[in-house]
């Protein structure tokens, strides 16, 4: 058996501001951005090189998602992004106005930070050893 995760949503507020956070920011490649209805679109990203797992931006749609975007996992650690230069993405993202929560640390495992998303989603940042 072969299974693997292609791809996760992320509840947001609106879909241009989590589009211009996650390309014009963290430099992801935006992969589709298609309209289904006047309300909802299908926008997929995912980190610029990679060619696993993509993340689907879902607009909230009622209150009780409304209610959970920035904080879909209860003020833990939610995404890991792996980065073959933890201190050039760093300084790209600080220079952006990414805040890091937590600063880098050397751990056994690698070079960590946490940062968070333009809704409060942390996220941990690794250049693995």
């Amino acid at each position: 058996m072969k299974q693997s995760i292609a791809q996760f949503a992320i509840v947001v507020n609106d879909y241009d501001e989590a589009i211009a956070f996650y390309t014009k920011k963290l430099h992801f490649v935006l992969i589709e951005d298609t309209t289904l209805s006047e309300t909802k679109r299908w926008v997929v990203i995912r980190p610029a090189g990679s060619e696993g797992c993509s993340i689907l931006l879902a607009k909230a749609a009622n209150e009780e998602q409304k209610s959970r975007v920035g904080n879909q996992t209860g003020g833990r650690v939610f995404l890991f992004l792996h980065t073959d230069d933890f201190w050039r993405d760093y300084k790209s993202m600080t220079s952006d106005g990414i805040s890091f929560v937590r600063p880098p640390v050397e751990e056994p495992y690698g070079t960590v930070a946490v940062f968070e998303d333009l809704y409060g989603n942390l996220w941990d940042m690794i250049q693995p050893k």
